[in-house]
């Protein structure tokens, strides 16, 4: 069965037919780590039940409505397979797709400006270690939170910074960045932020990708089975280093091209994922090596 394109679609006329039995191999495949999440955190399938209904309700309101028409209940409830009392109750529920917290924004455009403006970097295009303060022409903390947001004082990001450990003072009372600015650990609120916005974002690209008899998006993956476990910790190091310098590079060219922009609703993301499976001892199949 067919579904008429929703809002998001970036071309809504090469949308090729899709069947619900297309779809279910690939989600119990795709949802079998969120459920061992979902177990792990407690998460009881009820629970997750009432989530997808208020999703399904959500979606089929905001994004599969007529041009012209007001969404009515009744065509949600055709949509979904939801009772029509169940969606009224749940019409308008769900946190936004797209929402960020504004010091997690404010954080993240910070970080971004020290890890791409040349000012603000060494001659190896590292991150400095930044005075407080320091004269006009000469690159600070101050400067740096300045050149990004004029809300809120240079001081108080840098008693959340230091209290968040996303930077610490050396002896000679240095601002230093600290991995943990970009890449969260432990009970960082910023890592369930960014794992919803992530996956969200992979997800769009692909479901979008499989819908489209052109895929308008880049989504490719190097893989190869049946490797040894010490081959795959190699490749794997390599990858990460291979990722972390695309992302370096694609930070800065968004970063500097930023300043010749005119702004607008459009947003733009680029992402690499690496994976590791031991899998344990099995009958070798055929060989899955490539680019997918």
């Amino acid at each position: 069965m067919t579904k008429r394109a929703g809002k998001g679609d970036p071309d809504k006329a090469d949308l090729l037919p899709i069947s619900a039995e297309q779809v279910h191999a690939p989600l119990r495949r795709l949802l079998r780590p969120l459920v061992r999440l979902c177990i792990r955190s407690g998460m009881t399938f009820p629970a997750l039940a009432q989530l997808l209904r208020e999703l399904f309700v959500n979606v089929a309101e905001h994004e599969f409505a007529l041009d012209g028409k007001e969404q009515t209940d009744s065509r949600v409830s055709l949509l979904t397979g939801i009772h029509r009392k169940d969606v009224s109750r749940l019409r308008g529920a769900g946190a936004p797709v797209r929402e960020t917290p504004a010091s997690l924004s404010r954080t993240s455009a910070i970080v971004a400006r020290w890890l791409s403006a040349p000012q603000f970097n060494d001659v190896n295009g590292e991150p400095l270690p930044l005075p407080r303060t320091a004269p006009d022409d000469q690159p600070s903390f101050e400067s740096l939170v300045a050149s990004v947001t004029k809300d809120v004082r240079p001081r108080a990001v840098l008693d959340e910074w230091l209290d968040r450990k996303l930077v610490t003072v050396d002896a000679a009372d240095h601002i230093v960045l600290m991995e943990a600015a970009f890449v969260p650990h432990g009970d960082d609120d910023r890592k369930w932020h960014y794992f919803g916005r992530n996956l969200h974002d992979h997800m769009a690209a692909a479901v979008t990708n499989v819908s489209s008899s052109t895929p308008p998006f880049m989504e490719r993956a190097v893989h190869y089975d049946n490797l040894s476990p010490e081959l795959a910790r190699q490749l794997e190091a390599r990858s990460r280093r291979l990722a972390m310098d695309a992302l370096t590079t694609a930070n800065g060219d968004a970063n500097r091209s930023l300043a010749h922009d005119k702004g607008g609703a459009s947003r733009w993301i680029f992402g690499v994922y690496v994976y590791r499976e031991d899998a344990g001892p099995t009958p070798a199949p055929p060989s899955d090596k490539g680019t997918t």
